[in-house]
């Protein structure tokens, strides 16, 4: 699969089978992660493995967006790694290096035969808590991810795309 075809295939999964994923695939998708880019190469991010009953339950008191995924990687950052801009006074690169490596993975479980979900819809501040993370670090994301149910499909709104002269310009 080319990766237009693997960028189009991919959507947001909101129903989760049983099956569990093996730690070899697991590892070989977060490995992919780990090599994308950051600011300055700071690589701020951690990446939280999910799955155990205890932690499962942990991430249902934040948000009903599990869809019953058996595993769910947790995106964060560490405020004190991040890069800061000298030039603009608030400008730092924690979420978006969360987030590149985020994407990164989600295209890469896509290959692997996995799916997933960006979840923001959580109480962060809860379940940094809950987690027991230091205090410099900052939660971005949730991702649901393994193996679509029989029943999963993507959202109607995941065809509904603007259009490209509307979103692209030229100055």
């Amino acid at each position: 699969m080319d990766f237009s075809e693997l960028n189009k295939s991919r959507y947001s999964c909101r129903s989760f089978s049983d099956r569990k994923i093996d730690d070899e695939l697991l590892n070989s998708v977060l490995k992919e992660g780990l090599i994308a880019p950051t600011a300055k190469n700071n690589q701020p991010f951690r990446i939280y493995i999910l799955d155990s009953d205890e932690a499962l339950k942990k991430v249902d008191e934040v948000t009903s967006c599990r869809y019953k995924a058996k595993t769910v990687l947790l995106f964060t950052y560490k405020k004190d790694e991040e890069w800061v801009s000298p030039l603009d006074e608030g400008i730092t690169s924690g979420i978006q290096d969360a987030s590149i490596v985020a994407t990164t993975i989600m295209l890469k479980a896509k290959e692997a035969g996995l799916d997933t979900c960006w979840v923001c819809y959580f109480e962060n501040r809860k379940l940094k808590k809950l987690l027991n993370l230091e205090e410099s670090e900052e939660c971005v994301l949730l991702m649901p991810i393994g193996y679509a149910s029989a029943s999963a499909s993507p959202s109607p709104r995941h065809y509904e795309k603007r259009d490209y002269n509307e979103l692209v310009k030229k100055l």
